[in-house]
């Protein structure tokens, strides 16, 4: 009784653990996605600098990277940076055209996007949790009280299989266990005694009589 007492206040605690996390949900990917369109509009504006000094040298950026990697161990270093500043602004324009405009049930689908680290951890440095009053913060805390009550229920269950087998094997050896019961007395030649019925009890002296 103390156990089932015991797991239920554990399977508790772990719905509402998974309640408040995943209640969080919808205000943290929304601060998210302020900060990616922030990142993308930074970005955007290094490479429209790069391409205007590369226009005045009439140069295409492809060109431009080009003679700036041939420019010693300097100007390669400062090529390669530009060239993954480039890579990083699509990466992060296409992460932020596939989530502007979409609702936190929609973001949980577009998963994938939001994977930029840099931005990851500025946005959960700046993040405090706060108790949801929107629909969806509410939906979402139903939902993660029920997958962390679930989630901690299937863990016990494994961790109960070793013990399971035990108390089969336990149960079945006491229903195959015997009724002993009590041997009833025979006689020397073999065949039990019976009571007869009105008849009184032999005394102990009594001799059978001999042959004539």
């Amino acid at each position: 009784m103390f156990a089932g007492m015991v797991i239920r206040a554990v399977a508790l605690a772990a719905g509402l653990t998974g309640a408040v996390g995943f209640s969080q949900f919808p205000e943290f990917t929304q601060q998210y996605v302020q900060r990616l369109g922030g990142a993308v509009d930074e970005l955007s504006r290094l490479i429209r600098d790069f391409d205007a000094d590369a226009a005045e040298l009439g140069l295409g950026r492809d060109t431009a990277l080009d003679q700036l990697a041939t420019g010693g161990d300097f100007g390669a270093s400062r090529a390669e940076r530009m060239a993954e500043t480039i890579a990083r602004h699509d990466r992060l324009a296409a992460d932020l055209e596939a989530l502007a405009g979409s609702g936190a049930f929609q973001r949980v689908a577009l998963a994938r996007h939001f994977g930029d680290p840099e931005i990851m951890e500025r946005t959960w440095q700046a993040y405090r949790p706060a108790v949801p009053t929107t629909p969806e913060g509410l939906a979402f805390a139903g939902v993660g009280f029920v997958s962390g009550w679930l989630a901690l229920t299937f863990v016990l269950s494994l961790l109960a299989l070793p013990f399971r087998p035990r108390r089969r094997k336990r149960a079945a050896a006491r229903r195959r266990e015997p009724v002993l019961s009590r041997p009833v007395p025979r006689h020397r030649c073999g065949t039990p005694l019976r009571a007869v019925r009105g008849s009184a009890p032999a005394a102990r002296s009594a001799r059978l009589p001999r042959d004539i």
